[in-house]
């Protein structure tokens, strides 16, 4: 996969996963009932923050939160910014299923609403992104570092730094890190990832067209999407066609895990004792033949000719009567 940088939080296919959660809130009512509009200020929300994280913060002071509004949010030794993706009961229900609703749970507040000083400073830094990146690859050339640089963040209160990378083994990026703090006079996180978080970075479009699954809606990024590898079984003669079943990662696609199969369906026909195997040599009313390959699915045997390498498909309930093995 070629170098990619995360769009900004307030780009296009943020508003496309934006969209979605709105569509989800229009629907409480129905899903839990008319008692759940009125839980519309909860101490809890989820906000969303620079490269597709989502996070829930503690609303103290009851800030009246409404999907995609900007607000600062605490960090660890700072602040930052992000947008609000969900609130009220369907930021609980999140929560819950997520098993981050146990008693003493530390969870950061939500400072304020994102006032115009501070949308300022976020366009600044949208525009500074691109400069960044471009110094920070400089530095990993500079130092011949066996690395591939994803992305950077540069966190609003410009404090820290945290560079994305992406390596096939261990890398000695100390010096790295010591020269990058002194040119942004910031403290420096390296964080290296998988090829998988650096789909979900990019967000990008997959094969079908839509918004990448990693990227747009899925919670998780599965490890193996496969949850029964029997399934997908390689049957002989069949292409597995892989480019259908890999992503931009080079690995499963993630929807793969959520198609749902049956049993009794999924797995390819049985071949019956009458067919012979793929390269058994046959007589046939037409002369002798050779099995060249037999298609489960569509029940079909090919067979070439001896004499004259023509070829011709037979179903497999005539396989019994037109083919003797030798």
């Amino acid at each position: 996969m070629s170098n990619v940088i995360c769009s900004c939080l307030l780009g296009d296919n943020a508003k496309v996963r934006l969209r979605l959660s709105q569509l989800l809130h229009s629907e409480v009512g129905e899903i839990y009932g008319e008692d759940a509009l009125d839980s519309g200020n909860a101490p809890v929300c989820e906000v969303e923050l620079q490269g597709c994280r989502r996070d829930f913060f503690n609303n103290p002071h009851e800030l009246p939160l409404s999907l995609g509004q900007q607000v600062i949010v605490a960090t660890d030794g700072g602040h930052d910014y992000g947008v609000v993706y969900s609130t009220g009961i369907i930021a609980l229900k999140k929560l819950k299923l997520k098993g981050l609703d146990k008693p003493g749970a530390e969870r950061l507040d939500i400072l304020r609403l994102a006032d115009e000083q501070d949308m300022q400073l976020i366009r600044d830094l949208k525009h500074r992104k691109s400069e960044i990146r471009e110094i920070c690859l400089g530095k990993v050339k500079k130092h011949d570092l066996d690395l591939k640089l994803v992305d950077v963040e540069l966190r609003l209160d410009q404090q820290k730094l945290s560079v994305y990378y992406t390596s096939a083994h261990r890398v000695d990026f100390r010096s790295l890190v010591r020269d990058l703090a002194g040119e942004f006079k910031a403290r420096i996180q390296m964080v290296q990832i998988t090829t998988r978080e650096e789909a979900r970075r990019a967000n990008a479009f997959g094969p079908c067209g839509c918004l990448l699954c990693c990227s747009g809606w899925l919670p998780k990024i599965h490890a193996n999407p496969f949850a029964d590898k029997s399934l997908h079984s390689d049957s002989n003669g069949n292409d597995t066609h892989a480019f259908n079943i890999t992503g931009i990662c080079n690995r499963p696609k993630c929807c793969l895990g959520f198609s749902k199969h049956d049993k009794a369906t999924a797995a390819c026909p049985a071949v019956p004792p009458s067919v012979p195997p793929a390269g058994t040599r046959v007589s046939t009313p037409s002369g002798e033949a050779v099995v060249e390959e037999i298609d489960q699915q569509k029940k079909l045997v090919l067979i070439r000719y001896i004499r004259n390498d023509q070829k011709r498909t037979i179903p497999f309930d005539r396989c019994r009567t037109l083919l003797v093995r030798k």
